[in-house]
């Protein structure tokens, strides 16, 4: 599985230093006080829950950037099937150390193997199918990166990550403005005169908004909170003169009718928003 390309090194350096600074400030008062210095031991993370396992590399790199003589012995990578009972891996080394990031790289493993749960269950309802699904910017703020790597490992696409990499002109830029034509045309001088190359996606409400944005040139077409017969209507009239996305509302006992449609994509809040937690735990091996 490649990795988003955001996720990168430093990326996650940044990431990790930011949380440890949170957690600790100036110390794990508990594990100094009661854990000898010098003491080794080994712990396992045990799942609890049958799930996609998502966090494991994550994982490995908070002990690795905390105590780099931490030792993880990985069994199930990200993305692997996990069942109740499973080792997910081993980490041997400074009790201290592994004490200190056991809660960091547990908050963290849950919450995105949560989400690659959800989102390999959706997405397999999409199969056979040609439309892709997405995630959205509906997302915990100084944990996108997580959690959008945690939708990538479940088998889904990663929408725009910012607000940097796509103009998506909404409602309410469309409502401030006074109409899609003027928006669009004004998102195209601006990308010409910035010297960008960026996508622009409209949000349309209803097939008069649907056709203003395929006649001034609209590069992708969100269809938002539309029934699926008004929905179709929509992908017809466009004609894949440009891309489409089914988006608002979203819920999992809809996929199929939705792709149905014919459209491209289907995004969906919902995968980062409601994703529930998976239990999983890190304890001592005896």
């Amino acid at each position: 599985m490649k990795k988003p390309k955001y996720v990168t090194k430093d990326a996650i350096k940044t990431f990790i230093k930011n949380a440890l600074d949170e957690d600790l400030q100036d110390g794990d008062h508990s594990t100094l006080a009661t854990i000898p210095k010098d003491l080794q031991q080994k712990a396992q993370l045990i799942v609890k829950e049958n799930c996609i396992l998502a966090g494991v590399e994550l994982a490995e790199m908070i002990f690795k950037q905390y105590d780099r003589n931490l030792k993880v012995e990985v069994l199930l990578k990200d993305g692997d099937s996990a069942r109740v009972g499973d080792i997910a891996f081993y980490v041997t080394g400074s009790a201290r150390s592994i004490l200190s990031t056991e809660r960091f790289v547990l908050n963290c493993m849950q919450r995105m193997s949560g989400i690659a749960t959800m989102t390999h269950d959706w997405n397999s309802r999409l199969l056979g199918t040609k439309t892709e699904l997405l995630d959205t910017r509906k997302t915990t703020p100084n944990f996108r990166m997580c959690e959008k790597w945690a939708v990538a490992i479940g088998g889904g696409t990663n929408h725009r990550y910012g607000l940097y990499d796509m103009i998506m002109l909404k409602d309410n830029h469309i409502d401030y403005n006074g109409s899609i034509t003027n928006a669009v045309k004004m998102a195209k001088e601006y990308l010409k005169k910035n010297k960008k190359n960026l996508k622009v996606e409209v949000e349309t409400r209803n097939l008069d908004e649907v056709q203003e944005a395929v006649k001034v040139g609209a590069d992708r077409i969100m269809l938002d909170n539309m029934d699926i017969r008004l929905m179709k209507k929509a992908v017809q009239l466009i004609g894949g003169k440009c891309e489409t996305e089914a988006s608002g509302g979203i819920t999992r006992s809809m996929l199929k009718d939705v792709a149905a449609t014919g459209v491209n994509f289907i995004s969906a809040g919902a995968l980062t928003h409601s994703a529930a937690n998976i239990d999983l735990s890190l304890k001592a091996v005896k």
